[in-house]
């Protein structure tokens, strides 16, 4: 773990003991610093308290004189309004930061890659750590995923930390300088965090912050508002600018084209390759999660055969378009992550000959986008609250059951594909709504589809 010794003797308060508040405190604590620690939920308060921990109330009234409050990215900052404990800590003149500011004050050597966006962060995230581990090379993966920063190991100068970092954590690093910075795309989301769109682009924006002249900044330059951050980190900007693009051809960049990679980002070393058939790396969204990890991994020293031998052996991340298993010609594919119509959209437009498991807690507008995709659906297995509502859209466009719980609708799906016996097909859950009618998670959903299938694969269908 990063060892703790830059705040030593100094009074930190830390507001949050989630995962990456407990690790903070502790290290901290460990690291000799006086630490603070409050989180609304008695249990986590309790669970501070049994590890020696100082609990104390962090409002106004119990402030401890502390130099810095660690805050839970989770925590309001500035909109739609502070959260009391920032406005006491700004009151007494103490920093507001997060753990990746503590992280990047502890860091004593290796590399960093940041990565954000919208979408696709924790694919890139992993995509890229698997390219630097399948390849040899020294790496740790955390941050928004995974393992908290202060959980991770220290590493050699060769060594490379890979980091997937949300618009709440940016918001909170205000020292954040990463060799490698990556921006995915801009679409609304967090809104209610960061004011509007403008607001909620300038935090993502600065994931290219304090970048210096050996920099490498990795933009989609597909997206019109990353283009526009693209062109002017060209004009303004320290370092070296490497598009990105699905679309287009990327002039000293990496494209991916109707699954056809190719890397123009060292001039004297393109090349191409085939990833359609990689079954991790499905859908336009993947390929250019794959193009923005190839691109790192070219800028951090990699070969052309190094990445391609790591993209073919790249096993995806759990719960996002994972196969889960295969009886015959039927695949079967837990997208459970997908909780909203945008999500589930990836998966519906990476498959033909589809038996689609959806339905769980509505999210506002349900699935009324999807209608363009529904001729790939044969059937749909609906469950939990939203079976009724997403009925309503279906109806008269796609044949469809109420299965009312999981396993019966995976019971349901693999029966009606395996009657039809037209070919190819697809058992997919991508539910479009959130898992918390009938499930504490997305995760434990995914997991108990991956178990209905194991079981009929045993019995044989």
């Amino acid at each position: 773990m990063i060892q703790s010794h830059a705040y030593q003797d100094k009074n930190i308060a830390v507001f949050g003991l989630g995962k990456s508040g407990m690790a903070t405190a502790r290290q901290l604590h460990l690291g000799a610093a006086h630490v603070y620690v409050w989180d609304d939920n008695e249990a986590r308060r309790k669970a501070a308290a049994d590890a020696g921990l100082t609990v104390r109330d962090l409002t106004d009234n119990g402030w401890p004189e502390a130099e810095a409050l660690v805050l839970s990215p989770g925590v309001p900052l500035t909109h739609p309004a502070p959260h009391p404990v920032v406005g006491a800590a700004r009151r007494a003149g103490a920093a507001v930061i997060g753990d990746v500011e503590i992280f990047l004050n502890e860091m004593k050597a290796g590399r960093l890659v940041g990565v954000t966006g919208t979408n696709g962060k924790s694919t890139t995230s992993a995509l890229i750590h698997h390219l630097l581990q399948s390849a040899g090379r020294e790496t740790a993966l955390g941050g928004n995923i995974g393992r908290p920063v202060m959980d991770l190991p220290a590493l050699s100068d060769a060594g490379c930390y890979v980091l997937e970092l949300s618009s709440y954590q940016l918001d909170l690093t205000p020292s954040w300088r990463a060799d490698v910075a990556i921006l995915l795309n801009i679409t609304p989301d967090h809104l209610d965090r960061h004011g509007d769109m403008d607001g909620y682009a300038a935090v993502k924006k600065r994931i290219f912050q304090h970048q210096q002249e050996t920099g490498v900044a990795i933009i989609n330059i597909d997206d019109a508002r990353c283009e526009h951050i693209a062109t002017s980190l060209a004009i303004h900007g320290n370092g070296r600018v490497i598009p990105i693009s699905t679309m287009y051809p990327a002039n000293g960049g990496v494209s991916v084209i109707d699954g056809r990679l190719e890397d123009r980002s060292s001039d004297d070393q393109s090349w191409t390759m085939d990833i359609s058939k990689i079954g991790s790396l499905r859908g336009r969204h993947n390929w250019q999660n794959a193009a923005a990890a190839v691109a790192a991994a070219r800028s951090l020293g990699l070969s052309a055969e190094e990445i391609s031998a790591g993209l073919n052996s790249f096993g995806g991340l759990a719960h996002r378009m994972e196969e889960v298993g295969r009886a015959g010609k039927l695949l079967f594919i837990n997208d459970s992550k997908a909780t909203n119509a945008e999500a589930a959209e990836k998966a519906l437009v990476s498959f033909e000959n589809i038996y689609w498991i959806a339905g769980g807690r509505e999210k506002t507008g349900g699935i009324t986008t999807l209608q363009p995709h529904f001729g790939r659906i044969r059937k749909a297995f609906l469950i939990g609250e939203a079976a009724e509502p997403f009925a309503a859209t279906l109806k008269g466009n796609v044949p469809f059951e109420i299965s009312g719980d999981l396993e019966t609708a995976v019971r349901q799906a693999t029966r009606a594909a395996t009657d039809d016996g037209a070919g190819p097909a697809v058992v997919l859950l991508s539910p479009a709504a959130a898992s918390f009618d009938q499930f504490t998670s997305f995760e434990a959903r995914g997991d108990a589809f991956r178990e209905v299938v194991r079981k009929l694969i045993a019995e044989e269908l």
